[in-house]
């Protein structure tokens, strides 16, 4: 869905009443005369002016945005904004954060067997899991989906690649309507006010989720045939200031080619290529559109340059290397090498080494009178395996870098001055501020918190920082492997529109969360803890012990290790999977 953003048009109403009689749903705006109608029968919109349709009628409701329509087993679905939170102020216009949606049917639930009443409630559970994912973003009147540079130079609409509820935003395609459509941005939004040398200035940041090979972490890596790659974020810093407005993007995501990580049970499964693939066609597809939206891209490559990270490194090098385009360079940094025994700090060597590509890059600069001083001409797309916890202390460091170079520009520092040692309340700011946005991305992709952000907030590495990094990572582990990030991948494919419920699915046609697990998935696990409990039995509960209790201690140890093995052995098959999509299922079978 593409919605206009121009002049008045992209002002969304903030404060509707809901109104409802048998045949249709009606919202009115406290503020105007539209009135938007849609029919419980088959989910049509319009808008009309408002006149005696709601006539004796009793608002239902009160919401604050209409996020858009989804059909499941039950029936359509309408998708409101209940609650929200005030974010701050960015370009002179209010940001929100989502604290609460409702789902409200459009009809009288379709008669279902008790089978596909569950799976409906399956599939109700999952949208509303989208929709209490920290955290959605909105606003009534700025385009949260572009950067300040895009918004100068774009025809007013919203960015695709970013606006979350765009396939529950399709049936509110018609004329007039926009103006009910309320766009979701998954991020993260952190406005504050600040001071250097007692003058005041805003600074933000904007983190945007693409929507394009969306998912959760080893199941989601690599790149597609379009050139989307898994867990692609742009970060946008602004800082305003006596009504200039400066602004700096830098870009994260998978590497662009054909890999995986196969979930097994192991902590760390080692990625690895996928065969048979066209990996130049979709990199430079990826690059294509990376050059289109950005300008030039410096590539820094965070990973192990050893073992099975090493060979990613060696093929990213490589395949940049063989496109042969002037605009892109690449620039590896073994980040664990380089900064092991928790010295961090050593992560400045990469970033001296690419000031002059900061210099050059420059900043998009709109100066209060409306003159365009700068544009930003190109970005630093960072990786690591994740793109989480090695990825966010660079960027923390290069916004830093670019921070200072803003704040000399205007005038709000003495050239050579840095605001770490003029201002320390700023410096708190900053580093908790790109710590929470590190936590935030994280949790989207992952499940849990990021690691290393005791560095981000503290400047070095602590020994309370490791520990919670090993938290994180055991979290992680069970989250990711064992309870697929409570089923958020399917989540993901079904509020993107990736898989669409079909019309009697459980009785015409199968289900995919009837997936069956194979005969091991309950068998090994039962043998295990059965082995497990005649083993502290064996060893617990005679009052002395002969060689015919050692012996049914030695079988039983023997049970629990052989089963444990045989567990690991096969650890794909006892890992849960995403069900909705059976090319999810295939990536399964054919690793």
């Amino acid at each position: 869905m593409v919605i206009s953003t121009t002049a008045q048009e992209n002002v969304i109403y903030d404060d509707l009443f809901l109104y409802e009689d048998v045949e249709k749903l009606y919202l009115s705006p406290s503020e105007g005369n539209e009135l938007l109608i849609i029919d419980r029968g088959n989910g049509r919109t319009e808008v009309q002016e408002k006149k005696a349709q709601i006539e004796g009628l009793r608002p239902t409701k009160r919401v604050c945005g209409v996020l858009g329509l989804i059909n499941l087993l039950g029936g359509s679905y309408l998708v409101l904004a209940a609650h929200r939170l005030y974010v701050g102020i960015i370009n002179g216009q209010v940001v929100w954060k989502l604290a609460g949606a409702t789902l409200m049917p459009l009809q009288h639930q379709r008669a279902l067997t008790a089978k596909q009443q569950n799976q409906n409630d399956t599939y109700l559970s999952m949208v509303q899991k989208i929709l209490d994912t920290p955290y959605f973003y909105f606003s009534y009147s700025y385009d949260l989906t572009h950067t300040l540079q895009r918004l100068h130079s774009m025809p007013p609409a919203f960015h695709q690649r970013f606006v979350w509820n765009g396939f529950l935003l399709e049936n509110f395609n018609n004329a007039g309507i926009n103006r009910f459509a309320l766009p979701l941005l998954l991020g993260f939004v952190s406005i504050n006010q600040a001071s250097l040398n007692n003058s005041s200035f805003n600074w933000i940041i904007v983190t945007r989720r693409s929507v394009q090979r969306a998912g959760t972490r080893l199941f989601c890596r690599g790149i597609d045939d379009n050139g989307h790659v898994a867990n692609f974020v742009e970060t946008e810093q602004i800082v305003e200031f006596n009504g200039d407005k400066v602004s700096f993007v830098q870009t994260r995501g998978s590497m662009p080619f054909y890999w995986h990580q196969t979930p097994n049970l192991r902590y760390k499964p080692p990625p690895e290529m996928i065969p048979g693939k066209d990996h130049m066609t979709s990199c430079i597809k990826h690059f294509d559109q990376q050059l289109s939206f950005y300008g030039r891209q410096v590539c820094v490559n965070l990973v192990d340059q050893k073992r099975a990270e090493g060979e990613l490194e060696k093929t990213f090098r490589i395949l940049i290397t063989q496109m042969n385009n002037p605009q892109v360079r690449y620039e590896a940094f073994d980040f664990h090498k380089e900064c092991k025994g928790m010295k961090y700090q050593r992560a400045n060597i990469l970033i001296d080494r690419l000031a002059q590509d900061l210099e050059q890059f420059s900043v998009f600069h709109l100066r209060s009178d409306g003159v365009l001083l700068s544009v930003q001409n190109g970005v630093f797309r960072t990786n690591c395996i994740d793109c989480l916890d090695r990825t966010n202390v660079i960027q923390s460091m290069f916004a830093r870098r670019s921070l200072n170079d803003t704040f000399v520009k205007l005038g709000l520092l003495r050239s050579g001055n840095k605001f770490e040692n003029v201002s320390p309340s700023f410096e708190g700011v900053f580093k908790n501020v790109w710590a929470d946005n590190a936590d935030l991305i994280s949790k989207q992709y992952s499940g849990t918190g990021a690691l290393k952000t005791d560095f981000t907030r503290t400047g070095k590495r602590t020994k309370n920082g490791l520990v919670k990094d090993g938290a994180n990572s055991l979290a992680r582990y069970y989250l990711t492997t064992l309870v697929m990030v409570l089923g958020r991948f399917d989540a993901i494919d079904l509020f993107l529109g990736s898989y669409k419920v079909k019309s009697g699915e459980g009785s015409l046609s199968p289900s995919p969360l009837e997936y069956a697990k194979g005969w091991r998935y309950g068998t090994f696990p039962s043998i295990l803890l059965f082995a497990i409990a005649m083993f502290f039995a064996s060893a617990l509960f005679p009052t002395e012990y002969d060689t015919e209790n050692l012996l049914f201690l030695l079988f039983w140890g023997t049970m629990v290790g052989v089963t444990t093995m045989g567990i690991f052995r096969y650890g794909v098959e006892f890992v849960d999977w995403p069900k909705l999509n059976p090319l999810k299922r295939d990536f399964q079978q054919n690793i």
